[in-house]
């Protein structure tokens, strides 16, 4: 068991943000992106994303996020292709090249969430279509959807944007005959990651995907798959009776991390966010680890004692990256 102590003892030992000499780079939210010629290398940090903007560094949560996506990209290539070559260092993935649909595929099960632009929120609202998918009256917070509903956004540096499949296709952004090809890989990906997580004692309540085109014209899967960063996630066993009993589900995703901050101040609009404490940033990496182990059945295992930097450096030179 991983313990928490080791979580506190890594409290400043966080991958914050990359650099690698020669290499051009470009800096997204949470991954890094670096361009090695005829592949790039991806580097997740460990930066916690929300309300479009980092909260918190967490130790280990890149190197959770990136050994997850690895175990869901070599599980899912019976669905769909995908982009990795190899993963030299537990944060880092050495990747293909392809170009990228300008699109996140949402895919939701459950009526939840808190952002602005979650299917609750907007429900609550009085909206009963989201992104072209028409939800009954009388539906309550964290209710299962008759089936699972694809709520896509466009990609955007600062805010995305929610559209329809309809929008997507009537703006050329891509057309029909892709759409109808993409949105059956993403159904088929959820599909399988619902069985999967059902069987380690998790509900998989929604996610996102990101999908793009090699050179050959291949769809390739991309990015992250299933992380608690890219999903939500409930504990399975507790769920109808804390539903019954208008409670929130369990949950080990950083949804805890996103109210914490709601109630704590405006995430949208406040220039300056309080300081995460540090023993809600101990919990969350104890979580992301946990979810790890459930869906993979393995410890999680990383090197301590060297700073994180360091220790990617030299598992890329040894793979004679840099």
């Amino acid at each position: 068991m991983f313990s928490r102590e080791t979580i506190r003892r890594n409290l400043t030992n966080c991958l914050d943000d990359t650099s690698f000499p020669g290499l051009p780079g470009r800096p997204g939210k949470v991954r890094d992106t670096y361009d090695l010629g005829d592949r790039i290398m991806l580097v997740t940090t460990d930066r916690q994303s929300a309300f479009d903007r980092v909260l918190a560094s967490i130790p280990f949560k890149g190197a959770v996020l990136n050994q997850v996506s690895g175990f869901w990209f070599e599980n899912t290539r019976g669905i769909v292709a995908n982009q990795v070559l190899s993963i030299p260092d537990p944060n880092v993935t050495i990747a293909k090249k392809c170009t990228v649909f300008p699109i996140e595929f949402v895919v939701r099960n459950y009526l939840t969430g808190s952002t602005d632009t979650s299917a609750w929120t907007l429900y609550s609202r009085g909206i009963r279509t989201i992104c072209g998918n028409p939800l009954p009256e009388g539906m309550v917070k964290n209710q299962k959807f008759e089936r699972p509903i694809l709520t896509p956004t466009t990609k955007a540096h600062d805010h995305d944007e929610s559209i329809s499949a309809e929008e997507i296709i009537k703006r050329g952004i891509i057309d029909k005959e892709m759409w109808c090809r993409l949105e059956a890989i993403v159904f088929g990906l959820f599909e399988y990651g619902t069985r999967v997580a059902a069987k380690n004692g998790l509900i998989l309540v929604d996610t996102k995907y990101e999908l793009g085109l090699d050179a050959n014209g291949e769809i390739l899967l991309i990015d992250e798959v299933h992380t608690p960063d890219s999903s939500r996630y409930w504990l399975a066993e507790s769920f109808a009776e804390r539903l019954a009993a208008g409670k929130e589900p369990e949950n080990i995703d950083k949804e805890f991390l996103r109210l914490w901050f709601r109630d704590h101040c405006d995430p949208y609009k406040d220039a300056i966010l309080p300081p995460a404490p540090e023993e809600l940033v101990i919990e969350l990496s104890a979580r992301y680890i946990r979810l790890y182990e459930m869906i993979t059945g393995k410890d999680f295992i990383v090197e301590e004692g060297l700073p994180v930097k360091e220790r990617i450096v030299g598992n890329l030179k040894k793979a004679g990256i840099v």
